[in-house]
C-alpha cells in the first residue's frame, strides 16, 4: 500500500466515524472505545486509530474491562488497515459479523442528479425520523440513540428525503468531514423499491455536497448487500478502499 493509499484509508476512516458520532469515546492504547447503548454495532464497538497502538493482548483487556464496566458485550470492528488484533481475538473465542466495505469517488466522477421532489435540510424533521424508525424498524432505545446521535454530528449535514403519495420513501443523509461527504443512512421503503428513488435521493446528496464544495465522498456499505452496491456503482462509486468486520466476544454463562 502506498503512502497516498494509506493517507487516504485513514481519513475517510475518520470521516465516516465523525459522520456516526458515539455518545461517550474513550481512547486506550490507540484505541477509541466508542458507547452508545442499544443494538448499533459501530457505536458500541473499539475502532482503532492512527497512531501507535498497544499490544493486542493489552488492548483487549483493556476494552473488555470498559464494556463489561458498562454492562456491554465487548466489541471491536476491525478494519483491514488496523489487523493487528486478529490472531488475539481468535484465541479469546472472538467471533466475526458483518463484513462491510468502504467505497470513495471524486466529487467529479459521481453522477449529476437533480430531482426537485427530494427535499434537503440540514437537520431531521420528525418525519424524517419516523420514516428512518419505520424502515429500520427501531425499538425504543435505538430510536433515542439515533436521535442523541444525530444530535452530536458536527460540519455541513444534510438530511434528504424523496416523497411518493404524501409520505416518505427513500431517505439519506450527508455529513462534509474535511473535504468528504459522507453517505449515511440509505434507506428506501419497501412498498417503493424498483423505482429508482435511492438513486435520487442519494443524487440529490451529492450534489448539494458538490454546491457545498466537497472534493470526494465516501461511504460504507455490508458487502453481501447486491442492491445498495449496484446503487452506488451507477452513482459512480466505483473504487474499494478497504473492508472491515465486527468480532463479538461470546456471551458467557455464569
Amino acid at each position: 500500500m502506498s503512502a497516498g493509499d494509506d493517507d487516504l484509508n485513514w481519513r475517510v476512516e475518520q470521516a465516516c466515524r465523525e459522520g456516526w458520532p458515539a455518545a461517550t469515546e474513550t481512547v486506550v492504547d490507540g484505541w477509541l472505545l466508542r458507547r452508545s447503548g442499544g443494538r448499533i454495532r459501530r457505536t458500541n464497538s473499539a475502532n482503532p486509530l492512527r497512531v501507535e497502538r498497544g499490544a493486542p493482548d493489552k488492548v483487549i483487556d483493556a476494552a473488555e474491562s470498559f464494556y463489561v464496566g458498562h454492562g456491554q458485550a465487548p466489541m471491536f470492528r476491525v478494519p483491514d488497515i488496523a489487523a493487528e488484533l486478529e490472531t488475539a481475538l481468535d484465541h479469546r473465542g472472538y467471533q466475526p459479523e458483518g463484513g462491510t466495505i468502504h467505497l470513495h469517488a471524486g466529487i467529479g466522477d459521481l453522477a449529476e442528479v437533480r430531482d426537485e421532489r427530494v427535499a434537503v435540510s440540514p437537520v431531521p424533521g420528525e418525519d424524517w425520523l419516523a420514516a428512518r424508525f419505520r424502515m429500520e424498524a427501531y425499538d425504543d432505545i435505538d430510536r433515542r440513540v439515533f436521535r442523541e446521535m444525530t444530535g452530536l454530528i458536527v460540519g455541513d449535514r444534510a438530511f434528504v428525503s424523496c416523497t411518493r403519495d404524501s409520505e416518505i420513501a427513500a431517505l439519506a443523509y450527508g455529513v462534509i468531514r474535511n473535504g468528504l461527504l459522507v453517505v449515511e443512512s440509505v434507506e428506501t421503503d419497501g412498498r417503493f423499491r424498483q423505482q429508482g428513488l435511492g438513486r435520487k435521493t442519494v443524487g440529490v446528496l451529492i450534489d448539494w455536497a458538490r454546491q457545498t464544495g466537497a472534493s470526494a465522498a465516501c461511504l460504507q456499505v455490508v458487502a453481501d448487500n447486491t442492491p445498495a452496491r449496484a446503487l452506488y456503482a451507477s452513482l459512480g462509486f466505483s473504487r474499494e478502499l478497504y473492508r472491515y468486520h465486527y468480532r463479538r466476544k461470546p456471551h458467557e454463562p455464569r
